[in-house]
């Protein structure tokens, strides 16, 4: 083994030492940085554990069959799926009662253009005062309470695989867009070289069809919050902000009985104000630094880009690698579980990516090994076994905090790390089985 691979995957076991000591203390979350401190999220309900669903991380060997139960979750509990929430309810208020708004910025509510583009007229994008990442893809909040969004890879060679827009739902009278949706994609990944990818769900879509996401967590991928009707979130009131991720959070602890620490933005879209509120409710920001614009291939719900414009953008991302001018930082490139066409263009690419970089997902590229509020779920470094014959060179410091999130993704992260909790005889043990098995002693 290279001595850069030896060095990641000692690097990897101390972040799975680092995430251990954290399961002791889930309940509330400190960093020694200066970061607001995060505390799980009580305001969800408990729920029973759902049936047949994973409770720790699952090694396999992974269900392939291709069809699922349709079964909806109970619909008359949940807003109207793909409509904007209600923020009246007991449970909407309880949450947004539990927010210290005086650390919530008051950046102003943006405003959609007739056409539903966002406007951008008055904003001073010069001095961006409240880190607006649509207008300036800001990504390093003004506020010093608050963390850098997750955003690339920090080590050369990685490619942290993930999706939008799921779980990508059955549709009753389209037997063509039918062969695409869940379990396509899943069963796809998982049938080659078991790949796990991190997925930002939409509420509207697990209650609608939960048998896809609880396939997901069985799979080995990680969940994360897209938001209940996937609009532009710095247009949206305080309360509407926090209805949006209240109700998808509710649907994933319903479906899955986790409660992800982690959100992406639908479009980017987001500035201080639903950062704080994003980090108040227990999740961090993850955008990107590559997109692939799949969602504008034509194909339900998608546009007019051509396939062969998006075939041309992994191309280039292939081709810049094998020749070596890729060399900065890894990537998180945009992709989508939204379509026939978005599924297809992963079946295409996939075998390649895996090829030419170390394809994994974000939370493995930064180390998080402990991506829920739940202390039973531990993931492993390198989960999906990629490893390319390509080195991977760290180029940046990737800190995880007390919460299990990285705390930079990129190269002016701080790289200190938190959590003071004892150091369990079993973590310790696996710090020496994956130096052993680097052949680091």
């Amino acid at each position: 083994m290279h001595t850069s691979q030896k060095a990641g995957v000692l690097l990897m076991a101390m972040a799975s030492v680092a995430s251990a000591q954290n399961a002791t203390t889930s309940n509330s979350t400190s960093t020694s940085s200066g970061l607001l401190p995060q505390t799980s999220p009580t305001w969800l309900p408990q729920v029973s554990q759902p049936a047949n669903v994973v409770t720790s991380y699952p090694a396999g060997p992974y269900n392939l069959t291709t069809t699922l139960p349709h079964t909806t979750l109970n619909l008359s509990a949940y807003p109207e799926p793909w409509a904007s929430p209600d923020t009246t309810a007991a449970e909407v208020q309880a949450a947004y009662n539990s927010i210290d708004w005086s650390k919530v910025p008051a950046a102003p509510v943006n405003k959609d253009q007739s056409n539903g583009d966002i406007s951008f007229q008055g904003y001073n994008a010069d001095s961006d005062p409240y880190c607006w990442w649509s207008d300036t893809n800001c990504v390093k909040p003004k506020v010093d309470y608050l963390p850098e969004d997750v955003y690339n890879c920090p080590n050369v060679g990685d490619w942290g695989l993930n999706y939008d827009d799921g779980p990508y739902n059955y549709a009753d009278n389209d037997p063509v867009l039918n062969n695409y949706s869940e379990p396509q994609l899943y069963n796809f990944l998982a049938e080659h070289n078991n790949q796990k990818a991190t997925l930002f769900y939409i509420g509207s879509n697990v209650v609608t069809y939960p048998a896809a996401a609880q396939r997901a967590l069985n799979d080995g991928h990680i969940i994360c919050v897209h938001t209940w009707s996937h609009p532009q979130m710095t247009t949206q009131s305080n309360e509407k902000v926090v209805a949006e991720f209240y109700w998808t959070l509710k649907a994933i602890k319903e479906t899955l009985n986790i409660t992800p620490k982690c959100w992406r933005p639908p479009y980017g879209d987001v500035d201080d104000r639903v950062r704080a509120i994003a980090w108040q409710m227990g999740m961090r920001t993850m955008v990107w630094d590559e997109d692939s614009n799949d969602w504008n291939m034509p194909g339900d719900g998608g546009g007019n880009l051509p396939w062969d414009t998006v075939n041309g953008y992994f191309e280039g991302w292939v081709q810049a690698r094998q020749n070596g001018s890729d060399n900065s930082t890894g990537h998180i490139v945009l992709e989508h579980e939204l379509n026939n066409s978005t599924v297809m263009m992963t079946e295409k690419w996939l075998p390649t990516l895996q090829s030419t970089f170390n394809v994994k997902s974000i939370h493995d590229c930064l180390g998080i090994t402990d991506p829920y509020w739940e202390t039973g779920f531990v993931y492993p470094a390198n989960a999906s076994g990629n490893q390319t014959s390509h080195n991977s060179t760290t180029t940046s410091n990737s800190t995880v905090s007390g919460s299990g999130s990285a705390a930079g993704s990129s190269s002016n992260a701080n790289g200190s790390t938190s959590g003071a909790a004892q150091v369990t005889v079993s973590s310790v043990v696996g710090l020496f089985v994956a130096m052993a098995a680097a052949k680091l002693f």
